[in-house]
């Protein structure tokens, strides 16, 4: 009899390739039956997805519909939104620990959670302020001392973000070439996955064996980019003469809304001295690539099937 695989974020680029790869893997769609938590059962993406999955209304923010929506359930992948504001931390790690909690209540064997690295704890305490990654590292904290099994997902930046010229601070000069402007030096590495497509590989090879991988992080990304390679990669694709612009983190946050300017500017200024995943990145990369169900696509094979247009 299948087991029943909920799935959160299922309407986002992480949830929706978790999905997608289950139900189109031979072997996994005939292990899992999944059931999707959303908030909204009755969105227009909820419903595109009925007759698929079981959906199932569920809010991170409620205890009580979270109660109900994974009652019987066996894997769980979970995942949380960054909170910005002031009490942000606080909002994602509660939603967080809600979800483990009530998985662990109601009998679930298998928590599989999107995490991502602690700056504060891989740099000494010297950039302690990158929230949105704070809150998911406290979080996966958390689960590891739970009485349930689990394994962890930790995606690098979303090679869907570069779709969108402000992401990377694009401008154009009188001369026609273009500017991507960062803080941070050109050799300040990236890793960089296709979140929508190759989420559900990295989540699907824990599926299809959770007691191999079970207390393991999947670093996942295609690889570590530094930025000059990004820079000459979208140049080559977009065919358009791109090069690399040093700014102040000041002017860096004014790119962003309210606080995320000041929190990004210290998350590359992280990344720029001690890697997103620390000094083993590189090797804990090519392990998740590995270790992967399937073929992972790299920046150039993103961008070839999804073309950057600069006007």
């Amino acid at each position: 009899m299948s087991k029943i695989l909920a799935v959160f974020g299922a309407t986002g680029q992480q949830g929706s390739s978790v999905v997608n790869f289950v139900l189109n893997d031979a072997e996994l769609s005939q292990k899992y039956r999944i059931r999707i938590i959303t908030r909204d059962a009755n969105s227009e993406k909820a419903k595109q997805l009925q007759g698929k999955v079981e959906v199932a209304q569920g809010d991170v923010l409620g205890r009580a519909s979270l109660e109900k929506a994974l009652t019987g359930v066996h894997t769980i992948f979970a995942m949380t939104t960054p909170g910005i504001g002031p009490d942000g931390l606080e909002v994602e790690y509660s939603s967080g620990k809600r979800i483990a909690d009530v998985a662990v209540e109601k009998g679930a064997e298998y928590i599989i959670f999107s995490t991502l690295p602690s700056p504060k704890e891989l740099s000494g305490g010297k950039y302690p302020n990158v929230t949105p990654f704070e809150g998911k590292a406290m979080v996966e904290s958390y689960i590891r001392g739970l009485p349930i099994k689990s394994a962890f997902y930790s995606p690098g930046y979303f090679m869907e973000n570069f779709q969108s010229p402000a992401f990377h601070g694009l401008r154009r000069a009188p001369d026609g070439t273009y500017a991507m402007r960062y803080h941070v030096s050109a050799g300040t590495q990236l890793p960089v996955v296709n979140a929508r497509e190759d989420t559900g590989k990295f989540v699907g090879a824990i599926l299809a064996d959770p007691d191999r991988y079970e207390g393991r992080a999947f670093c996942a990304a295609a690889a570590l980019y530094t930025l000059g390679d990004l820079a000459a990669i979208i140049s080559k694709a977009a065919g358009k003469k791109i090069v690399l612009e040093r700014i102040s983190p000041e002017e860096f946050a004014e790119r962003m809304p309210g606080p995320l300017g000041t929190i990004f500017a210290e998350a590359f200024q992280y990344q720029e001295e001690f890697g997103l995943y620390g000094p083993d990145g590189e090797n804990l990369v090519a392990w998740a690539v590995e270790n992967a169900r399937g073929k992972i696509c790299t920046f150039e094979e993103y961008l070839a099937a999804h073309p950057i247009r600069l006007e």
